[in-house]
């Protein structure tokens, strides 16, 4: 069975055809994040640093909803507009990640509304 996952945001918040986070067993399934605001659904666009910042709290709270935490993170995969920026974007990720680091892949795309940064991930869930 599937359930899905959506933080703690306005209800009328659209999100389009997929859901924020999909549980199945205990793994949680996060789609891809950026750095938007749930409160008014715009994106917040900013420098490398911001964005991933922004995008990781949007994840965080993904997480949280369906009862776990970044620590509980066991794989991501980051898409960056400009693979140039990469160490200014992975000092501010890895801050989020004390302890052992989920495994990873990192490539750059193009992503839509001049964003800088995407994540998505897979958590293995305590208690699912």
């Amino acid at each position: 069975m599937k359930k899905v996952v959506h933080p703690d945001r306005d209800p009328d918040f659209a999100t389009g055809a997929y859901s924020d986070g999909v549980i199945v067993d205990n793994f949680l399934f996060v789609s891809g994040q950026a750095a938007v605001d749930f409160k008014t659904s715009q994106f917040v666009l900013g420098t490398i640093e911001e964005e991933t910042a922004r995008t990781l709290d949007n994840i965080a709270a993904i997480i949280k909803a369906a009862g776990g935490s970044m620590e509980n993170v066991v794989k991501c995969t980051v898409h960056l507009a400009n693979i140039d920026e990469f160490d200014r974007y992975n000092v501010v990720y890895a801050s989020y990640f004390p302890g052992i680091k989920p495994a990873r892949t990192t490539v750059q795309s193009v992503l839509a509304e001049n964003l800088k940064v995407e994540i998505d991930c897979i958590v293995r869930l305590p208690n699912a």
